[in-house]
Formats: structure tokens, sequence, C-alpha cells
């Protein structure tokens, strides 16, 4: 099971959203890197269910326990173990979709390759997984901050039809921090809170897309061909729960633009050359040119809508189902700190490759 990402600094994730804990394994962290632990359970925090109306009501405290590789707040260089309890499941809800597979969800696929499930909540395939890679997103920005000033913004840019105006090269933490749904842009957070709002009471969801910006990032992170950072960075996104679509730079609209118009010039800079734009999206043949780096993830509505749907069961028989349970109205609010979060792990481990790749220990 693809339970592990990155090459040097690596991270495995454990547990079901209904079992005893979720968790991780990080390996490949420097040693003797003083982690700031309280700042870790405050970035996991903004992830915590249960925060407002605009997420799912369950009470998680999602207390971080560290099991190894951390002595005195500084890592060992060995295998950093952690975990979060699961202290409020409540798996009575579906149970009565044991043997029914609930539209757009991973029942029907994960029992198709396994022969088996965990029907308590979706299992590996909840978004309940993602807590766990916060804490080694949170541990990763720290470690790339010893080495560079990067910095890592993720915010709400639309829910639904609705489009913030954020100016992506002065955006900053407090303003994405101060709205409750994550959006820098004060007009359009509350018409998308509106939204969701409404949404929730059609006992239906409402997706969107959440953009982020790099800072700080030196050039020369990256390698070409399979491992190009930008293909890296898609992995990283696409492997969120609920994300359908990833563009980098320009992206899309970038096909309508001519080859004149599209090529970033460069300029002296200090300490490197710069660029007169950014079209590129800080990332050039795969490896970093110095730019800031900046991309956007499109994420679904959520699956489990409150609402009568056909489906079917084991035996391949139509069925009705009408889902219970606790959901997300809309995913987005809590997914920027998983996009920020898998992002940090991406960087950081091209950042200690290059550093491989330089001799640099």
């Amino acid at each position: 099971m693809g339970s592990q990402f990155g090459h040097i600094f690596r991270l495995h994730t454990f547990g079901e959203s209904h079992g005893r804990a979720i968790g991780g394994i990080i390996e490949g962290c420097p040693p003797g890197i003083e982690l700031d632990l309280e700042g870790i359970q405050q970035t996991l925090n903004r992830r915590r269910p249960g925060q407002s109306n605009l997420t799912s009501p369950r009470k998680e405290s999602d207390r971080v326990e560290w099991l190894s590789g951390i002595i005195d707040n500084q890592t060992l260089g060995t295998p950093i173990g952690f975990q979060i309890r699961n202290k409020d499941a409540d798996s009575s809800a579906y149970r009565e979709f044991k043997d029914r597979y609930r539209p757009s969800h991973a029942d029907f696929t994960t029992e198709a390759k396994y022969g088996i499930r965990d029907w308590r909540g979706g299992g590996r395939a909840s978004a309940r997984e993602t807590a766990a890679r916060v804490v080694g997103g949170a541990i990763a920005l720290q470690v790339l901050q010893t080495v560079a000033p990067v910095e890592i913004l993720a915010w709400v840019n639309s829910v639904g039809n609705i489009q913030a105006k954020v100016d992506k090269k002065t955006v900053t933490a407090t303003s994405i921090l101060k709205s409750k749904i994550q959006c820098p842009d004060p007009e359009a957070s509350q018409l998308m809170i509106a939204r969701i709002n409404a949404v929730k009471k059609e006992r239906d969801t409402v997706g969107g897309v959440i953009s982020a910006i790099c800072r700080g990032i030196p050039p020369g992170w990256g390698d070409p061909v399979f491992d190009k950072l930008e293909a890296n960075l898609a992995k990283a996104m696409l492997s969120i729960p609920a994300a359908k679509g990833f563009e980098i730079g320009s992206g899309f609209s970038g096909t309508l633009m001519k080859g004149s118009e599209h090529n970033d010039t460069f300029i002296p800079g200090n300490p490197h050359p710069t660029t007169t734009t950014n079209h590129s999206g800080g990332i050039q043949g795969g490896i970093s040119n110095g730019m800031p780096i900046y991309f956007n993830v499109a994420f679904k509505p959520v699956s489990t809508i409150f609402q009568p749907q056909q489906t079917v069961n084991k035996d391949n028989q139509v069925q009705s189902i009408n889902p219970r349970g606790r959901h997300d109205p809309c995913v987005l609010p809590r997914a920027t700190v998983i996009v920020e979060s898998m992002a940090a792990i991406c960087l950081c481990d091209h950042m200690l490759r290059q550093r491989a790749i330089k001799g640099i220990i």
C-alpha cells in the first residue's frame, strides 16, 4: 500500500479513521534540529475538526504523542515516531453501509483491490489520515527553515463559483488565518461562508480551489526528467483526499499566451539572477530557479451528501442509500494546512537531496 512519501525525508503514515490511533514515522530527518513542538501542535490544530459550523462536528483533541527520535526537543537523526489517538470515533452511522458502496467513495475500489475493507468511516481512504501529514509537514518546514528563509502559504481561492481576489506577491499568513474560511479576501470570505452554509442546509456539499505560494526557495532544488520538482509537488497534492486537479505557474492560462508573452526574461539579481515575470511558477526544467513557487489545487465536493442516492451492494444488486454521520460540507477550510504540509515535505526532501549531491552534511 502506498503509505510513504519522499526519498530522503520520508513520511510513512498508519492507522484508520475509526481505529485506535493514526500516526506516522519520519525517516531521514537530520540530527540536532531544535524543534518547536508546541508550534507543531498549533499547526495540527488548524486541521482539527469541530472548530466551526463549516466543518465536521467530530470532536478530536488531536494531541501529538511523540514516541521516538526526539530528546530535549532535538532530533536524534533516528526515526521519529508519533501517534494521534482517535477519541471520538463513532462507527454506528457506517454499519448499514458495510455491504453497500457509497457513491464516489473508495468503498468499491478498495474492496476490488484487497478483497476486504474497513467500512468504519472510510478506513485509510478517510481524510482523517491527513493529520499525520500535517505533523510531518510541520517538522519538514522547521528543517527547511534551518537552511533557507522558506515560507509556505496556502489559502482558499474559490468556493464553487465564488472567486477571491488575492495578490500572491503580498499575501500574508496573518491575512489568511484571521479568516474563518482561510481566505485573505474579506468580501469573498463572507460570500464563501454563506455559500457553504447554504449547501449545508440543502444537505449537500461544495468544492473549490486552494492556492499556494512557496517563498525563499533557492535555485537548484529538483531533478530533471522523472523527479521534476513540479511533478513531485503534483503527486503530493493529488495524494490529498478529494484533490482532483493541479496546475503550477501560468497553468492552463498559459495555453492562451504566445511564447513571447510567456517567457520569463532574466535580469541580474542578488545573490542570483531573477526574472521580470514568473509564468514558470519558480520551476524550470524541473528545478527551482529561485523565484516563488506558486500553484493551485482543485478539490471536489465532499462525496458524503445527506440525501437519498442509488447504489449497489456486494452482490451487484440495486440498493438505495441515505448516508448519516459527521462530515464537512466543504473540505477547503481544513485543507489549506494539508496543502502547506505536503509542499513542505516535498521541498524538504528535495532540499536534502540537493545537499547530498553537493556533499553537504
